[in-house]
C-alpha cells in the first residue's frame, strides 16, 4: 500500500542556514532516500519551492479566484514529501519517523486512497 509522508517545517529556520548547514541537511535526506530505496519502500518524493512562491486557486459561484501565496498562513509549511510503498501503516510510520524533518518539524502520513479493484 502507498502512503504519502508530508514534511512540514519552519521555513524561516531554513532561510537562516548557511550553505554548509544546508548541504548537511541535504546529505541527511539523501541518506534517508538511499536507505528507503535500497529497502524497496521509496516510490517517489520531492522538495517543494517555498510557500511564498505558491499560488492558490479557488472557484466560488463559477468564478475563479487566484491569490498569490499559500493556501493558509502557518508557521510550519509543507516543504516536501516522500511516497512510501509499505505493506502496513505501522511500517510506513516507522519509515516516516526516520525522515530528517521529523526531528525539528512534523511528518504527516496519509494512506493513498485506492479504489477497490484499481490496478494503480
Amino acid at each position: 500500500m502507498k502512503y504519502l509522508a508530508l514534511i512540514y517545517g519552519d521555513a524561516t529556520r531554513w532561510e537562516t542556514f548557511s550553505d554548509e548547514q544546508r548541504r548537511a541537511v541535504y546529505a541527511l535526506y539523501t541518506a534517508f532516500a538511499d536507505e528507503a530505496t535500497a529497502a524497496g519502500v521509496l516510490a517517489g518524493g520531492a522538495e517543494l519551492a517555498p510557500a511564498r512562491d505558491a499560488t492558490t486557486i479557488r472557484v466560488r459561484d463559477d468564478e475563479t479566484l487566484v491569490t498569490d501565496g499559500p493556501y493558509a498562513e502557518v508557521k510550519e509549511a509543507l516543504g516536501g514529501y516522500f511516497l512510501l510503498d509499505c505493506p502496513s501503516f505501522e511500517e510506513a510510520l516507522g519509515w516516516a519517523a526516520r525522515i530528517p524533518g521529523a526531528e525539528h518539524g512534523a511528518i504527516e502520513v496519509r494512506p493513498l486512497y485506492a479504489e477497490e479493484g484499481a490496478t494503480t
